[in-house]
């Protein structure tokens, strides 16, 4: 059945519940964690208020992003089961509300890092923001399948923000996690890709397994997640981290590498459900945030 792509009447005004939906709450959950881990991670404790400032403003920019990239795509939510609900194409916002509420959270979000927290903090939050919207959003998302590969870099900064906040720099072992994410997201939302696939069609983004194929995008999986299992074991060998984190992500990658290749060297569909595929975008989203938290743990327990 084909999901129309008509464009929706407006009749109702939006409520505050339309404006926190265009914030994506559930993909600010991931940054703010990731980014406070990154704090609590860095070698010098921060002032508790400046703390809570630092992720309120991360989490604000995170919601700027989200609102923008929903007002620049209405028209591709609009095509597809899965976000035919949200406030613009559902028609319960016009954009122009969309996009003000977007610029002027970003705005905000930056300034008050800035001058709240530190300005090297604010620089990688506001770089993060329009990575988010210019390069993925906008010049990335409609044109390649290496969209989500290059686009990823914008939801690996959080670590990098949380850790500037803290120390006013940056330094290898934020760098390490900035890799980690950003090597983690190809195989997240490919496996997301091959049981949605059908939705990125009907919409027209060139998602891999729309261009290339299942068979493509099920050995890029195998293939990103190599290097993501590296990044995210380095920080122990490198000394940066102590066994508490070693331990973890050995293991934790380790089922994460399992299912991958379980994604990756599967040649018939036995069901229509695609379970493998799900379970192992299911275990993503698990993963980096158990591989954060014991992160975390480690700092505290050999502090």
């Amino acid at each position: 059945m084909t999901v129309t792509t008509a464009e929706p009447t407006l009749t109702l005004p939006a409520e505050w519940r339309d404006f926190l939906a265009l914030t994506k709450p559930r993909v600010m959950s991931l940054v703010v964690f990731t980014g406070l881990c990154g704090m609590l991670a860095a070698p010098v404790g921060i002032n508790p208020i400046l703390g809570f400032t630092a992720i309120l403003c991360i989490a604000l920019g995170a919601g700027a992003a989200g609102a923008l990239n929903q007002w620049y795509e209405a028209d591709l939510d609009a095509k597809m089961k899965r976000t035919l609900a949200r406030p613009l194409p559902a028609g319960r916002m016009d954009k122009q509300s969309a996009l003000h509420f977007g610029v002027g959270l970003a705005i905000f979000s930056v300034l008050l890092m800035g001058v709240g927290v530190n300005w090297i903090a604010a620089s990688i939050l506001a770089v993060s923001i329009l990575f988010y919207v210019l390069i993925y959003t906008v010049w990335l998302k409609r044109r390649t399948p290496q969209n989500i590969v290059i686009g990823g870099a914008a939801g690996a900064f959080p670590p990098l923000i949380g850790w500037a906040a803290a120390t006013g720099d940056v330094a290898l072992l934020p760098v390490l996690l900035f890799a980690l994410i950003f090597l983690w997201t190809p195989p997240h939302f490919w496996a997301l890709a091959l049981f949605v696939k059908s939705d990125y069609a009907n919409a027209g983004v060139p998602m891999l397994p729309v261009v290339a194929g299942e068979r493509t995008t099920r050995n890029q999986i195998g293939l990103y997640t190599i290097p993501m299992a590296i990044a995210a074991v380095a920080p122990w060998p490198l000394g940066l981290t102590n066994a508490i984190y070693g331990i973890a992500a050995i293991a934790l990658t380790g089922i994460f590498a399992v299912l991958a290749v379980q994604v990756a060297t599967r040649t018939t569909q036995t069901d229509d459900a695609m379970k493998p595929e799900k379970r192992l975008f299911a275990w993503s989203i698990l993963y980096l945030f158990a591989m954060f938290g014991a992160l975390v743990v480690d700092r505290w327990v050999f502090a």
